[in-house]
């Protein structure tokens, strides 16, 4: 797991060592890769991850771009972790209903969606550890209980800090160091074989 922290640790400097964004455009593109990283750990399908960070970004541009710049990060994170507890709702419902017609197929008979890896495209991780260890890191994200893996994405991946966390998570600043820290003692347990 240290390797992996130091990935994220090397990700955080190189964001603090940037400016604030000039525009609600630079903002989003600086967003983008991020979010779509987040929204697919969560949610475990690509497309479906494409689709809430783009309503997400519409949602921002629509109804918070007269709010200062440096409020737009725990307002993104905030409407992104909205729209990816209603796509997973959505879907369980529709697995229930799925299931009750018999099968795991969805209403165009198409298998419902499975875990597939990230983008192979170039990434911190992918080259520090290759497809296996961000497979194990996913995986053992996703099986974090919700609140547990939202803190721990966007305190560790995104870098917010305590008080911006807690906005995004609509929660209290406790709330979010306990999150945080039993998410931090399980991804320890299950990422034993790589520290």
């Amino acid at each position: 797991m240290n390797g992996v922290s130091a990935v994220f640790e090397a990700e955080l400097l190189a964001q603090e060592g940037q400016a604030a964004p000039a525009s609600l455009d630079a903002f989003l593109a600086s967003m983008e890769r991020r979010a779509f990283r987040m929204a697919e750990l969560h949610l475990g399908n690509r497309e479906d991850a494409l689709d809430a960070v783009q309503d997400a970004m519409l949602r921002l541009v629509k109804h918070y771009r007269s709010k200062p710049a440096g409020e737009w990060t725990p307002l993104f994170w905030g409407i992104l972790r909205r729209r990816i507890v209603d796509l997973q709702r959505r879907r369980k419902v529709r697995s229930i209903v799925v299931g009750w017609l018999g099968g795991g197929h969805d209403d165009d008979g198409d298998e419902l969606p499975a875990w597939e890896p990230a983008d192979n495209g170039p990434d911190p991780l992918e080259r520090l550890h290759g497809e296996q260890s961000y497979a194990d890191m996913a995986v053992a994200v996703r099986k974090l209980p919700r609140r547990q893996r939202e803190a721990f994405i966007l305190r560790i991946l995104e870098g917010l800090d305590v008080a911006e966390t807690a906005a995004a998570m609509g929660c209290s600043e406790g709330s979010v160091k306990t999150h945080l820290s039993r998410a931090m003692q399980h991804l320890r347990e299950q990422l034993e074989e790589w520290r």
